[in-house]
């Protein structure tokens, strides 16, 4: 072999593995013309070669490989190496789902324009006990969690239908709990009231999302960047959106809200709390209704965290954007100081999306 043909074989093997670090529009898409139809498989468990996807249907009406998305997710191979698209077909599927750290470049593909009607729902809450005996805890309550790498998803909704109410016991119940490194979410709807979405590692991008809940119904020490998403509470007494857990001024994490709609009951919540000492938490050109405490932000009965946590807004709208009366240790960002969290750069979305 020549020496030209062992650089383009080996620039060929470089760039079909650089292309499975990359998570792009049709990773979302299910193809289903002739020209472009993506087969189906593992309904046995094989493995497979190639570069293409795979999808795996699920229909609770028995049409497709699998009846429920738990099933489709075992089907899929460890530690494999291409696309795998699990077609959800529209139902309401009770199911706890768990996608595990060996399963990376999973997608859960529903129609985007009826989310709704295509829904993962559990029950689970904090006080709650584990086959063991011991109590879930906050994070194994997850009616969907992700634990692995390049996951994504679309027309989809994510729910616990848990209702909690201010100040009762343990009631935490979260839908959806992603820890994996880059995962992409478009047109999904993340539905709960306390600790609906654990946004807990990695870096992550929510797109046209909907997320409803009451108390921190954001949280976790992710970086990722919230574009064009609704943020809704159902708070009855208190509530906050965002409760972020950087722990370290060196740590990158933290939440960014860019051109969001805030809206809600009428009960006065925060835009963000302190959880932890470092906490960071931005919001820009958002629309906030009137349902934000004017002081905004709460450092979570920890005055020591009003000097390194940071809390901004920049160039937002609508009566909850009035900054008359927020805390005097938020800060209303400069252009130059809101530039880094505006787009994808923030996540460092150029080393792995291409929308």
């Amino acid at each position: 072999m020549s020496f030209r043909i062992m650089v383009t074989f080996f620039l060929l093997i470089y760039q079909a593995k650089s292309l499975r670090r990359y998570i792009t529009w049709d990773d979302m898409k299910i193809h289903q013309d002739k020209d472009h139809a993506e087969g189906l498989s593992f309904a046995n468990g094989d493995d497979y070669n190639g570069n293409e996807s795979r999808v795996i249907v699920v229909d609770q009406k028995g049409r497709g490989d699998s009846l429920t998305v738990q099933a489709a997710v075992d089907m899929v191979p460890f530690n494999n190496s291409i696309r795998v698209k699990i077609y959800i077909l529209p139902g309401v599927y009770k199911e706890k789902v768990m996608v595990p750290a060996s399963k990376p470049y999973i997608s859960f593909v529903g129609d985007p324009n009826r989310a709704s009607e295509t829904v993962l729902s559990w029950n689970d809450k904090a006080s709650d006990r584990y086959k063991d005996g011991s109590e879930l805890g906050t994070y194994r309550t997850a009616s969907v969690a992700v634990e692995s790498d390049y996951f994504c998803a679309t027309g989809i909704t994510i729910e616990n239908t848990v209702v909690a109410v201010s100040g009762e016991y343990k009631k935490q119940a979260v839908a959806l709990r992603i820890a994996g490194s880059k995962a992409a979410f478009y047109r999904v709807r993340i539905l709960g009231t306390q600790d609906t979405l654990l946004d807990e590692t990695g870096s992550h991008y929510f797109y046209r999302c909907h997320i409803q809940g009451s108390v921190d119904f954001i949280f976790g020490n992710a970086r990722s960047l919230f574009k064009e998403c609704s943020l809704h509470s159902v708070a009855d007494k208190y509530g906050a959106i965002a409760a972020h857990h950087r722990n370290s001024e060196k740590e990158e994490t933290g939440f960014s809200f860019v051109n969001c709609s805030v809206t809600g009951s009428g009960v006065a919540i925060f835009l963000g709390r302190a959880w932890g000492n470092y906490s960071r938490a931005v919001y820009s050109y958002c629309d906030i209704d009137n349902i934000i405490d004017p002081s905004g932000w709460s450092d979570w009965n920890q005055p020591w965290r009003q000097r390194t946590a940071v809390f901004g807004e920049y160039a937002c709208r609508g009566k909850g954007a009035d900054r008359k009366k927020r805390v005097s240790w938020s800060k209303s960002l400069e252009f130059k100081e809101a530039v880094p969290f505006l787009d994808t750069d923030f996540i460092g979305g150029e080393n792995w999306l291409r929308l």
